[in-house]
């Protein structure tokens, strides 16, 4: 029988928006991956900490976010591991966790940029497949060495980030179109990222 295919899509999501949701839907319909689980990372060792929300708040937004999509789910995996977490650690948990999936990291263009600073990225490339999704910002090469186990895929490019989204709400602008429903509705209900 062959493994489930699993995209593992991480981010802080501070908060989830709808460009998280039409490149996970994507990697769903239009790559060989059966599911895209969006493992929400509680710090991750290449930013500050800063105006991250707390931990619960986020899983929660990304479990109503994905209520509707049959082939997403949220994961709190990160949250039990030692911090700061690294990829490798994730991936290596899963693999153990869950022997018949097949796990595939899915990582921007900007990500790929710096993914030699990861921690084992030799190894990451070795022992899974990565999936490389373009960033208006950079230009994505993969090297001939890695085009077995590295590949792009060339989902639609949605230039909205959750820090403008942050920053808009803090500014008083409305931010629904931005957001899915039960994301926004929370978020209001919650006063979150308001100003203090």
């Amino acid at each position: 029988m062959q493994k489930q295919r699993i995209g593992i899509f991480s981010g802080s999501f501070n908060p989830v928006h709808t460009g998280h949701l039409i490149l996970a839907n994507y990697i769903c319909e239009f790559t060989d991956l059966d599911e895209v689980w969006f493992v929400v990372t509680p710090h991750n060792p290449l930013k500050e900490a800063g105006d991250l929300l707390d931990d619960d708040m986020r899983l929660e937004m990304v479990r109503l976010a994905l209520e509707e999509f049959d082939h997403m789910t949220v994961s709190d995996v990160e949250f039990h591991m030692p911090r700061p977490s690294y990829t490798i650690d994730t991936l290596t948990k899963l693999t153990n966790k869950y022997p018949d999936k097949d796990f595939t990291l899915i990582i921007g263009g900007d990500n790929w940029k710096q993914f030699h600073r990861w921690k084992e990225s030799g190894r990451l490339i070795k022992n899974y497949q990565i999936l490389v999704y373009p960033r208006l910002s950079e230009e994505v090469v993969i090297p001939d060495e890695f085009a077995v186990s590295v590949r792009l895929v060339e989902a639609p490019i949605v230039e909205l980030s959750s820090t403008f989204i942050r920053e808009s709400i803090r500014d008083g602008k409305n931010m629904r179109a931005f957001l899915p429903p039960k994301v926004y509705d929370f978020i209001v209900q919650n006063g979150l990222y308001r100003k203090k």
